[in-house]
């Protein structure tokens, strides 16, 4: 029986850098863009001599990249050894399968332990897919001479292949990297095939967790897992913020501490890894996450300039350099953008509030104010409830160009564009747009995307003005929900909403 989960993209709105360090803390948007992780068994039958086996056989395919790895499980200490001919390695799976198999081993009852090895003798055939919205086929659209439209992505088939960069005529890059549009795909990757592999392997029951709140256990041993693979595969421990949005979905964020990951970058001295593995899950995990998503009747979009991709270590590396090189000014440049991201998640949460108490009027605020620039807004209000709805509207833009005043000085101190000059001017045109309560740069900045926040249903017409700025809106929406049990392979499910979508007149 094969399980198949899912997990969202992300989109951070606000934190970028500082969130790094606790106690800063981002808001984090989850996204319609999702990767699946499909685990079968590879051998329907299990082989007579089986109970002899060292080692046990993984497939990982990616039908997008035409790629298919093969690997030997050791059934001891769980190493993974690569037998497939040429370079075809993802990290990020390796780390996921030992991880998982050793989460198993550590924590299921012994009653369990004798049909977890008859699952792990027959193999495991792992597929991943990622929605097309995590790469960029802006090339692709070019090349055709078609529209830079998001009609011109949709009529795109579903998880399509994927072409890569060029190399360089003086050989850099020639180990070509697939163009992405910045959603963090290899944490949503890692989360859903730590939540496909755990479910699979009995170690957690995600189809009784998903549609409750209150108890997350299941979750967080998702969560954990996901993390400690998804850094070990990096080779760093990062903020973490990717990770938790894909398997919470969207929230506000501060960080775990990173000494909590220190018993796994360890473990190559030797300790068994269910172990390790007991350690990390018995470990302080102190991030914290609260409720936060969009208020209602706000659509996110996210445009690909086509200016190429930031690379974000590096950028984040020349920000730690300034703060050592300028402690004071680093200090109250980070100071004031915390303020302004504080200030940025109050307005939001406000206007969450307000819609809730005051359904109507904001519904009417919201689509009046959708069809007009912002000086206009105001002649909107005709009583105290508008008003305030009016105000925090007004409040959020304001800390938004606070936001990136403060992320654009801090790129110039830096020597690094945070927010390059070609997206300011793309920035100021959108957000002077009817109907764009905020527009930025996602996360780290540079030149990957560009985010707007549009009231009603005034997001088709900045899809239409950034197309003809040579910006591709793309077809990512926010969607707040995180790691998912999905009932069928994604595929299939493409080919029957297609077919159904056919309307026969």
């Amino acid at each position: 029986m094969a399980v198949v989960a899912s997990a969202p993209g992300k989109v951070l709105l606000t934190g970028g850098y500082l969130i790094l360090d606790r106690p800063n803390a981002g808001l984090v948007l989850s996204t319609n863009a999702r990767f699946f992780a499909i685990v079968k068994p590879l051998y329907d039958h299990l082989k007579p001599d089986s109970w002899a086996w060292k080692w046990t056989d993984v497939k990982l395919t990616s039908p997008q990249l035409s790629r298919e790895s093969i690997y030997k499980l050791s059934l001891k200490d769980l190493t993974l050894e690569n037998v497939s001919s040429g370079d075809s390695r993802n990290p990020f799976v390796e780390q996921a399968v030992q991880y998982c198999v050793a989460a198993a081993r550590a924590t299921l009852d012994k009653d369990k332990k004798d049909s977890l090895e008859k699952l792990l003798l027959q193999g495991l055939d792992i597929t991943i897919l990622g929605s097309n919205d995590f790469y960029s086929y802006r090339n692709y659209i070019e090349a055709r001479g078609l529209p830079l439209t998001p009609d011109a992505l949709a009529a795109l088939p579903a998880f399509a292949s994927i072409t890569f960069n060029a190399e360089e005529s003086n050989g850099e890059n020639c180990k070509p990297e697939v163009a992405k549009t910045g959603l963090g795909s290899s944490a949503a990757m890692t989360t859903a095939v730590v939540a496909a592999l755990l479910h699979y392997l009995g170690v957690v029951n995600l189809a009784s967790v998903l549609h409750q709140e209150k108890d997350t256990a299941d979750l967080d041993t998702v969560h954990v897992i996901a993390q400690t693979a998804h850094c070990l595969a990096q080779g760093k421990v990062g903020s973490g913020f990717d990770v938790s949005s894909a398997v919470y979905g969207s929230h506000r964020y501060v960080r775990f501490s990173p000494e909590v990951i220190s018993s796994a970058q360890v473990a190559m001295m030797g300790t068994p890894l269910p172990e390790v593995v007991l350690e990390i899950l018995k470990g302080k995990w102190d991030h914290e996450r609260t409720k936060f998503c969009l208020p209602p009747l706000m659509t996110l979009l996210l445009g690909e300039p086509g200016t190429g991709g930031s690379s974000t270590p590096s950028m984040v590396g020349a920000v730690k350099k300034w703060q050592k090189s300028d402690p004071e000014k680093s200090l109250d440049t980070l100071r004031k953008l915390s303020e302004a991201n504080s200030a940025l998640e109050t307005q939001l949460n406000t206007l969450s509030k307000l819609a809730e108490k005051h359904w109507d009027e904001y519904r009417c605020v919201i689509d009046s104010c959708s069809i007009l620039k912002t000086d206009r807004w105001i002649e909107q209000v005709s009583n105290p409830n508008q008003q305030a709805i009016v105000k925090a509207l007004l409040g959020a833009r304001d800390a938004m160009l606070g936001i990136r005043f403060h992320m654009h000085q801090m790129g110039e101190a830096a020597g690094v564009p945070i927010e390059p000059e070609s997206q300011t001017k793309l920035l100021d045109a959108t957000m002077s747009m009817e109907g764009v309560l905020l527009a930025g740069v996602p996360g780290a900045g540079g030149f990957d995307a560009v985010f707007a926040v549009t009231l009603g249903d005034s997001g088709s017409h900045v899809t239409k003005s950034w197309s003809s700025f040579n910006v591709l809106a793309l077809l990512v929406r926010e969607d707040p929900h995180g790691v998912s049990l999905e009932s069928a392979d994604p595929r299939t499910k493409e080919i029957t909403s297609s077919i159904s979508s056919v309307h026969i007149d």
